[in-house]
């Protein structure tokens, strides 16, 4: 690290206040820091110097020993004290310095966002493929109309803690070591309630059920989840409340199974369509249409309806229903129906033709299978 004056570092005078050191180290730090100069270790190099100098000049002791031995004087504390590469060290001096511009420990009372929630939304496939609203009712923590969310009663106001005199924080110093911890007094916010809200007992938050209007994006599905930013739990101290995730799940269908972008169903038809063929009306979302079944289909036919199944609400191409026929066997059938069938059996093995050709290779697969046994 390097050894120039921290003061010349600094670019501030030996005289200089805190104030004016804490202005000094905010401007170099503002302009090396990392996330400002990635992949510059020229400017990473400018971050630590600054840092390992008002690390020294901000401590009263260890300033103190500084202007009398020079860097002598904290030689053994490392880079300045707690050493750039202590995590613990580096973020306390920077809460300390920069806490009023970005809501950290230093600016006394702290701010703290409300939690996140979820809320799970049952749908019926025709609510997640064309979209709807909804209201729902949720059970979460707001702000307290009595108090406004202060936690005190109104004509009072919290006062200012004691013990961390209001930020929040208490520094024990050991020698030249300091180590900064959570005030027990206020657990950080850095003011004390004398005199609690009746309503919310000082929390300034009480629990409440409040009715939301959901509207619900065509194309859903289960596992997706709708964003209510600052639904969710009411923050405390002046701090934002956190978001609703409203996650989705689909109920299922008596006809449609989903799958993505694409609708399945099963179409039972009857022995005499399979065989010789015909038109049968088949449900979509939407309207009926017409499906032709050609002759000698077979169990387990796929047909695809292009278009009629569902467009994501990630955008696409919409997706198809697909039709898988069942093949049924009659039942309950009377002694004319049954004499029927029997003479139709006997006419197909009269005529000689194959019309039953996985039935004929199966049994011919069998038949082989037995002769391969043979010793």
């Amino acid at each position: 690290m390097s050894k120039r004056d921290y003061y010349e570092v600094l670019g501030a005078e030996r005289s200089a206040d805190q104030e004016t050191l804490k202005k000094a180290y905010r401007r170099l730090a503002m302009k090396y820091h990392p996330d400002r100069n990635p992949d510059n270790v020229s400017a990473e190099d400018r971050f630590k110097e600054a840092k390992e100098a008002y690390d020294v000049l901000s401590d009263e002791q260890k300033r103190a020993a500084y202007d009398q031995f020079g860097h002598a004087g904290v030689q053994g504390l490392g880079d300045g004290g707690a050493g750039f590469g202590s995590a613990a060290g580096f973020r306390d001096i920077f809460d300390e310095v920069f806490g009023d511009v970005f809501g950290g420990r230093g600016g006394g009372q702290r701010a703290y966002r409300g939690a996140d929630m979820r809320y799970p939304l049952e749908l019926s496939l025709e609510e997640a493929v064309f979209g709807t609203t909804t209201s729902i009712r949720v059970p979460t923590l707001v702000q307290c109309e009595t108090c406004n969310g202060s936690g005190a009663m109104p004509g009072s106001s919290p006062a200012s803690c004691e013990t961390c005199d209001g930020q929040g924080q208490v520094r024990m110093q050991q020698g030249f070591f300091s180590i900064q911890q959570t005030c027990p007094q206020c657990r950080g916010s850095g003011r004390v309630i004398t005199d609690p809200c009746r309503e919310c007992g000082g929390q300034g938050r009480r629990r409440q059920e409040k009715t939301l209007s959901v509207k619900v994006p065509a194309g859903v599905d289960s596992g997706d989840r709708i964003r209510l930013s600052g639904e969710g739990e009411s923050g405390q101290q002046g701090g934002p409340s956190g978001d609703l995730y409203v996650e989705i799940s689909v109920r299922e269908h008596p006809i449609f199974t989903r799958d993505g972008v694409h609708l399945y169903c099963e179409v039972p038809i009857g022995f005499s369509t399979a065989a010789l063929g015909g038109d049968l009306d088949v449900p979509t979302l939407k309207e009926r249409v017409k499906l032709k079944i050609p002759a000698e289909t077979q169990t387990g036919k796929l047909f695809r309806l292009r278009g009629k199944g569902v467009k994501s609400v990630r955008g696409g191409a919409t997706g198809d229903l697909i039709c898988r026929v069942v093949t049924e066997t009659p039942v309950n059938l009377g002694a004319k129906q049954k004499a029927l069938l029997r003479q139709f059996e006997e006419s197909m093995q009269q005529s000689g033709k194959t019309h039953s050709p996985k039935e004929s290779s199966w049994v011919d697969s069998v038949k082989q299978f037995f002769e391969d046994l043979k010793p």
